[in-house]
């Protein structure tokens, strides 16, 4: 099955995009807790600078990690699981063909 084969329900489409949001958010949460143990250690510029390019970093890191267009969410999903950020039993009502894709690329 390619990407460009794959046709997604709504009820599939729900399933993948609330997997995702819930990894964002748990991701997300992660990111204010690391962030605030970190900035009420800052005490000279250079760590403010230090932490400016960290955020940048994660910045860029979560844009691209949780990309929710069709096309992309099998990929989206397997790297999920792949980083350790989604387990398969968040996606089980997914058609299953569409788990046996995204249990295959998460081990890629």
């Amino acid at each position: 099955m390619q990407q460009t084969d794959i046709q997604w329900s709504s009820e599939d489409k729900q399933v993948a995009l609330a997997a995702i949001k819930k990894a964002y958010n748990q991701e997300v949460e992660k990111l204010i807790k690391t962030i605030r143990e970190n900035a009420s250690a800052v005490s000279k510029l250079d760590e403010v600078w230090q932490l400016h390019d960290y955020l940048s970093a994660k910045r860029h890191e979560l844009d691209g990690r949780y990309d929710e267009r069709e096309s992309f969410l099998m990929f989206t999903l397997s790297q999920l699981i792949k980083d350790g950020l989604l387990d398969m039993s968040e996606i089980a009502q997914l058609d299953a063909a569409k788990k046996a894709k995204v249990r295959v690329l998460s081990r890629m």
